[in-house]
């Protein structure tokens, strides 16, 4: 079992940064991986980057590449999401998910993932 718990939400303005933390407790891996995943109001989730658990690149969604970094610090079983030039667009529930088995080809579908954190709310204003 891992459980994730999410932190560093908030409501900021448009252009500011953010960075989001996860921290996985439980046995991990270095096969295993984490993503990033958020929903806005009345939209499906959609994936936002996801990292091999240890050494390998990340992956981003189109539409976050060059605002969005994803990181590890292993020794601390954390993983953070560094938001910059946020947008109003940009509000949403982010998610942080976690996967055993970590692969390059399925890293941005919700199902590879077992275990999910609660959520964190990011409000970005106009």
């Amino acid at each position: 079992q891992v459980q994730l718990v999410e932190s560093g939400g908030g409501l900021v303005q448009a252009g500011d940064s953010l960075r989001l933390s996860c921290v996985a407790s439980g046995r991990t891996f270095s096969s295993d991986g984490m993503g990033w995943f958020r929903q806005a109001p009345g939209k499906a989730r959609e994936f936002v980057a996801a990292t091999p658990w240890s050494g390998g690149s990340p992956y981003y969604a189109d539409s976050m590449k060059g605002r969005f970094t994803i990181s590890r610090d292993n020794s601390k079983n954390t993983v953070y999401l560094q938001m910059n030039s946020l947008k109003p667009e940009d509000t949403a529930v982010y998610y942080c998910a976690f996967r055993r088995f970590w692969s390059s080809v399925s890293y941005s579908r919700e199902s590879a993932y077992g275990y999910w954190g609660q959520g964190t709310q990011v409000t970005v204003s106009s």
